[in-house]
Parts: C-alpha cells; sequence; structure tokens
C-alpha cells in the first residue's frame, strides 16, 4: 500500500479496531455483543455509536501527524492533546455522558498521529519506528502530568491520580511514554506469530496474553486494591493452560470467569484499550486474516 494512501484510511483502522475490540467475546468485565459484563450503563450499541462518533477525531490527529515538519515530536502531542478533549466531549454527548472510550482517545489518537508522521519519513513503515516516535512524543509525560498531583483536593482525583498517589503506579500514561511496551513486547508478537484460528479466537488469546502481562488499572481501581493483580494473572495462566480459545473448557472457563467479573464488579478496561492498539497495527500491518468458523 502507498503509505499516503495509508494516511487516508488511518481513522477507518483506528475506528474499526475500536469495533473490533468490543466485538471480541467473551473478555471479563466487558462489553461485547452478547454481554455488557460489570457495564450495565452500557451496551453493544454505545460501543458502535461511539466508535463512530469518534472518525472525525482520529481524520485530525492524522491529518497533523502527516502535516508535523517541526523538529521537537513533543510539539505534535502538543497540537494533538486538545484536540482529544474535545473528542472526549464529543464521546460524551454521543454516550449520554458514558465513558466508552476515554483511554482509547488518549493512547490510540497518539498511535494514529505518530503513525502518520512515521509514513512520511521516507522509510518503510514498522512498529519500532512508530513507537519511537511515540515515545519521544510522550517525553516527560508522566513527570509533568504528576507533578504537585499530591497538592489536589482528594475529591477531584482522577483514577490514574490516585493509584498513583497510593502505589506508585504510572498507569496509561507510563506505558505509552514507554512507547506501549505491553503491545509490542508480547501483544504484537502473539497476534502476528502465534495467534490462530478465526478473528475473535486470535484477538481473545491476544488479550487474555495481555492481561497476563499487565497490571490493569481498571481492575485496580473496581478492586479497590492492586492485590488482585496476581489473582487477575492466575486466572489468564489457567485460562492458557486450558488451551485458550482453540478448546471448548478454555472459553467456558472464560465465560466463567466473565460471570465472576459482574458479580464481583470487575473489568479489565485498561487491557481492553492495549488490545485496541494491538488490532490497530494488525490491520495497518495486515495481521487479521479474515477467516470464518469452520
Amino acid at each position: 500500500m502507498v503509505q499516503t494512501d495509508l494516511v487516508q484510511r488511518l481513522p477507518v483502522l483506528a475506528e474499526r479496531a475500536l469495533i473490533y475490540e468490543m466485538m471480541v467475546n467473551p473478555k471479563p468485565g466487558l462489553v461485547d455483543p452478547v454481554s455488557a459484563g460489570a457495564h450495565q450503563d452500557m451496551d453493544a450499541f454505545t460501543f458502535v455509536d461511539s466508535a463512530t462518533a469518534l472518525r472525525p477525531y482520529f481524520t485530525e490527529v492524522a491529518r497533523l501527524g502527516a502535516a508535523f515538519s517541526a523538529g521537537n515530536l513533543r510539539d505534535l502531542f502538543a497540537q494533538i492533546r486538545p484536540v482529544g478533549v474535545t473528542a472526549e466531549k464529543t464521546m460524551f454527548a454521543t454516550t449520554q455522558g458514558i465513558n466508552t472510550h476515554k483511554g482509547a482517545i488518549f493512547s490510540l489518537g497518539v498511535l494514529v498521529a505518530a503513525t502518520a508522521w512515521s509514513t512520511q519519513q521516507g522509510t518503510s513503515l514498522t512498529v519500532t519506528q512508530i513507537m519511537a516516535a511515540v515515545r519521544t512524543m510522550l517525553h516527560g509525560l508522566t513527570a509533568n502530568d504528576f507533578t504537585g498531583v499530591e497538592k489536589k483536593d482528594p475529591t477531584k482525583l482522577t483514577a490514574g491520580e490516585r493509584e498513583y498517589l497510593k502505589y506508585g503506579f504510572t498507569g496509561i500514561r507510563g506505558e505509552a511514554e514507554a512507547g506501549f511496551p505491553a503491545v509490542t513486547q508480547w501483544a504484537v508478537p502473539y497476534l502476528r506469530d502465534t495467534a490462530q484460528g478465526t478473528r475473535n479466537q486470535r484477538l481473545l488469546d491476544t488479550f487474555m496474553v495481555i492481561v497476563a502481562h499487565t497490571r490493569d488499572s481498571n481492575v485496580i481501581k473496581r478492586a479497590g486494591t492492586a492485590a488482585i493483580v496476581p489473582w487477575v494473572h492466575e486466572q489468564a495462566a489457567e485460562y492458557f493452560r486450558l488451551g485458550g480459545a482453540q478448546t471448548p473448557a478454555g472459553v467456558q472457563f472464560l465465560t466463567d470467569l466473565n460471570n465472576t467479573f459482574m458479580d464481583r464488579n470487575l473489568s479489565l478496561g485498561g487491557s481492553a484499550d492495549l488490545l485496541i492498539l494491538t488490532i490497530y497495527l494488525g490491520l495497518v500491518f495486515d495481521w487479521l486474516p479474515f477467516k470464518v468458523a469452520a
């Protein structure tokens, strides 16, 4: 594909990544076409409405990324960040105040802008090149965003700020500033080189690889303690021990785990956002061949 043509397609691929993530099932505690998981204020239709409403945002950040020619990529992030704030308002207006994609607006917006910029550099596009651009764009993000957070009104802290103060976790900001290592070190290699079966099977297994190798900030917030993380990792290990999405036992295990997550009001929203990024890259680099169930 000609890289200028790819830039024009990036908003479509970003929107598709949001919808694909929602379609994957069963994901414990998360919305899919079968279940609302632990999110009784939203459903699959809410996610489709949100995803389609965000395409103009991805169009704009792709345009900014492709047009950026200044020396410091941190200035590109400064350009797209207010666009993301506007996109959040669009999301909330579309969903009547429900937070469907706030995390993805930040992380996927950065990735789309970095991809668009990278296509203009005169070399073959690679994940390494895109993530190097992301790291440069976001250099100093956590230091900037968490400086002085301990002096803020506790009632006005975000969930990410509360986890930073309580545990020292930098959450999605730290993950993004490091160039999304959970995506590049675990999810991308698995999806590209190991995952098998239908798209749902490939993506479900990739999702659980992410769960197994990350500290999901959303599940920590809902559980009220970081002590939940080892238990979550144990569930992911058991899923793969049972054969993952390739076996009825693995799928049944996740179905049962979804019920447990619903009973305990738990959700793996942070892992879902990382799956969105992985799907987006899979679409950009064509790692998701179409295959229907046998």
